[in-house]
C-alpha cells in the first residue's frame, strides 16, 4: 500500500468525525461576552471649563524665557508648574494647582521655601473666542490678582495685577501653547 493510498483512508475515515465536530460547533451558541456594570455618572467637575490648559506653553518678554506645564485633570484638580529662565540661568520656578474647594475654585502657586498662596476664582467672561478667568485674593499686594485669558490660535495670556509699594504694578506673560518635547508652538 502506498503511502497516498494510506492518507486516503486516513482523512476518508476521519471526515464523518470532522463533519460533525464542525455541526456541533455551528448550533452552539456563543458565549456571552462579560460586561462591566454600568457606572454610574458621574458630574461633571466645576474645573472642566479651565481644562484646556492642559499642556505646554512658553513665553518670551526682555530675554526671559518662562514656561508653564499643566497636567490634564483628573481627580478633580489640575496640576501645573512655571519656570523661568534668564541668560540659561533659573530665576524662579513654582508648583501650580487649580483645586475646588468648599467655596469655590482656587489658583495655588507654592514657591519653593515659601508659603502657599491662593486665589479665588472670582469670575469667568467669554468674548466669543476668548475667555477669561479671573483669579483674587484681597489680602495679598502682588498679585492681587491673576487673569488667564485664552486666545485664539493657542494663545494665552497671564495677567498679574497688584500693588508693589503702594504703586499699582501690571505684569503680563504672552505664551504660546507649544508642543511639551519639541517646543514647536500649536494652534489649539
Amino acid at each position: 500500500m502506498t503511502k497516498a493510498t494510506i492518507l486516503g483512508r486516513v482523512l476518508a475515515a476521519a471526515s464523518p468525525l470532522l463533519a460533525c465536530v464542525m455541526a456541533a460547533a455551528q448550533s452552539v451558541a456563543p458565549a456571552p461576552v462579560a460586561t462591566k456594570p454600568a457606572e454610574e455618572a458621574r458630574p461633571a467637575s466645576a474645573l472642566a471649563p479651565l481644562s484646556w490648559l492642559e499642556g505646554c506653553w512658553r513665553g518670551n518678554v526682555t530675554n526671559h524665557e518662562f514656561r508653564e506645564h499643566w497636567l490634564p485633570l483628573r481627580g478633580d484638580l489640575l496640576v501645573g508648574i512655571s519656570h523661568t529662565v534668564a541668560d540659561g540661568k533659573t530665576l524662579g520656578y513654582e508648583y501650580l494647582r487649580i483645586e475646588n474647594r468648599a467655596d469655590g475654585a482656587y489658583y495655588v502657586a507654592a514657591p519653593p521655601g515659601a508659603a502657599e498662596t491662593a486665589m479665588k476664582l472670582e469670575k469667568t467672561t467669554a468674548e466669543g473666542a476668548i475667555t477669561t478667568f479671573v483669579f483674587a485674593n484681597p489680602k495679598l499686594d502682588f498679585p492681587r490678582q491673576l487673569s488667564y485669558r485664552r486666545e485664539i490660535d493657542g494663545w494665552l495670556y497671564a495677567t498679574l495685577d497688584g500693588k508693589v509699594n503702594g504703586a499699582d504694578r501690571q505684569v503680563i506673560y504672552p505664551m504660546r501653547r507649544v508642543d511639551c518635547e519639541s517646543g514647536d508652538p500649536i494652534k489649539k
